[in-house]
């Protein structure tokens, strides 16, 4: 499912307008009736039909809650729309169905002010849905004055007594970023036109967009699934798309091999779990190359798992000395994961970018790894197969040179900068985890929950992405699914017995019920 951003949504509408003749009024009609429809959905269970107050902007937006407010109030609800302009002041579609409400009779209270809300209190406070039009999505600047007060007072009334249904995005939603622009509309259910919008599934604007319902305006379908747009949400139909079933005649060896690089003293636990998602996630073999003091300890933890004993220093790491014991272990196999819980030893960065411009296979690296590498992440570049790499925000913000708070204020934006800036398919993770290819394709992820934050998860899930290169996937694919079936497997224990004290081990035994519906044949 595609996703726009401010650019493509200004693109579509054009074109829509000029290449195909249709009219914009048009598109504001079946945006306002699909707004109403929500409504109505919304209200079904009620003994009797509710007041519902409109917000209306100056914009087009705006002109969308005049066309709800026509509908709703043709089929019975008692609606007053609230304004931030005089009619007089709109202008376009706007204000033709302004005029519209206004001649049938629909009554308008204008909001210029603090005292104005304080005013209509009592008549907004009776209403049990409230409709947020206010702004779309072209808002790019901070919101403040009388409209941070609505939104103040919108956010205020008691959600247990009403709905609050957003045109398109909550008023104060970056819609390319997700951010908060100054204060936003907390909606109980968006109505977005056409096609969703990132900053819906981007955090924190997702928390601010409840339940997301697309409407269908009329846009031709061809140029909402446009290929040149990057922006995608995924699916369960991109899971099917992408995963397939296996051969009754496959062997162990027909899934491949995954070595995992990492391990320290006091940190044998994180190769531990990326080798055990490697195999949940369907990987033939699995090798665990830790430093030789703790090989024993490996042996002790791991029973499906082989180890691997590498030279280590002094301090019980590995470093640039262990590069010709870890390609050798390469040889033969099908992809590496390197750096769960490696440490950060005084030459780790040697041995991370010999293996980087060395080794024969598609690479995942992760956690330490690419600590080691953050002054130089171009060096990425000189992998001899596609690599992906896994940073959180922090690990993402010392590759980039920036904060991680500039990291998390635009997250797509992030991943496909280090995407670029390594050639690698980089997997964002977070609330709301980012996957980019080195394509410019992009794809936001809607599963998994703040369980997952949490040691050990993000251990599982690049073991995950391997194990799935390990059978054939290419890195994009690998990444897109693991991070699905991760988050799925998060949003099982929750439903099970809740976020708080969920640990990384738990999500591992779920990982082959939720992956393989996807690999089942079709009908």
């Amino acid at each position: 499912m595609k996703l726009a951003d401010r650019k493509t949504i200004r693109k579509i509408d054009s074109i829509s307008v000029r290449a195909f003749r249709m009219r914009s009024i048009q598109l504001m009609e079946n945006a306002g009736r699909g707004v109403a429809d929500v409504v109505r959905r919304e209200s079904s269970h009620l003994d009797q039909l509710p007041r519902v107050s409109v917000f209306c902007g100056k914009g087009r937006n705006g002109g969308d809650g005049y066309v709800a407010a026509r509908h709703l109030k043709n089929h019975g609800f008692s609606v007053a729309v609230f304004s931030f302009a005089r009619t007089g002041e709109l202008k376009g579609d706007a204000l033709v169905n302004a005029r519209i409400w206004e001649n049938m009779g629909g009554d308008v209270f204008l909001i210029k002010s603090p005292k104005d809300i304080e005013r209509h209190a009592p008549a907004i406070r009776h209403s049990r849905i409230i409709v947020d039009a206010i702004f779309g999505t072209g808002l790019s600047t901070s919101v403040g004055g009388v409209y941070a007060g609505a939104v103040g007072f919108i956010n205020g009334l008691n959600r247990g007594k009403r709905k609050v249904i957003a045109v398109d995005i909550p008023s104060g939603i970056d819609s390319t970023t997700g951010g908060v622009l100054g204060s936003a509309v907390k909606a109980t259910v968006t109505a977005t036109m056409a096609m969703p919008k990132a900053g819906l599934y981007i955090y924190p604007g997702r928390s601010f967009a409840g339940r997301i319902e697309t409407i269908d305006i009329g846009v031709p379908r061809s140029l909402l699934e446009d290929p040149s747009i990057p922006w995608n949400v995924t699916t369960e139909g991109d899971l099917r798309m992408i995963l397939r079933p296996r051969e009754p005649d496959s062997h162990k060896g027909t899934y491949g091999h995954a070595v995992i690089i990492g391990g320290s003293p006091g940190k044998t636990g994180a190769p531990y779990m990326a080798a055990m998602g490697a195999l949940r996630a369907g990987a033939g073999l699995a090798t665990i190359g830790v430093p030789a003091g703790l090989n024993p300890v490996m042996e002790e933890k791991t029973t499906e798992a082989m180890t691997w004993p590498l030279p280590e220093t002094r301090e019980g790491t590995l470093s640039e000395g262990s590069a010709t014991s870890v390609m050798k272990l390469l040889q033969g196999k099908s992809v590496l994961v390197i750096g769960p819980g490696l440490g950060e030893s005084r030459d780790m960065a040697g041995l991370i970018k010999r293996i980087i411009k060395e080794a024969a296979l598609p690479l995942v690296v992760d956690a330490d790894g690419l600590n080691a590498i953050r002054g130089n992440p171009g060096v990425l570049k000189k992998a001899r197969h596609p690599a992906v790499i896994t940073p959180h925000p922090g690990e993402a913000s010392r590759l980039l040179g920036v904060s991680a708070k500039d990291v998390q204020a635009d997250r797509i934006e992030s991943a496909v900068r280090l995407s670029k800036m390594t050639r690698s398919t980089v997997v964002l993770k977070g609330a709301s985890t980012v996957i980019a290819g080195p394509d410019g394709a992009v794809y936001v992820n809607p599963t998994g929950n703040p369980g997952l934050a949490t040691a050990g998860t993000g251990d599982v899930l690049s073991g995950m992405i391997g194990g799935l290169i390990a059978e054939g996937y290419r890195p994009l694919e690998a990444s897109i699914a693991a991070v699905y079936i991760h988050g799925l497997a998060a949003d099982s224990v929750k439903r099970r017995s809740g976020e708080i004290g969920l640990i990384a081990t738990d999500i591992l035994p779920l990982i082959p019920g939720l992956l393989n519906p996807f690999t089942a044949p079709s009908a």
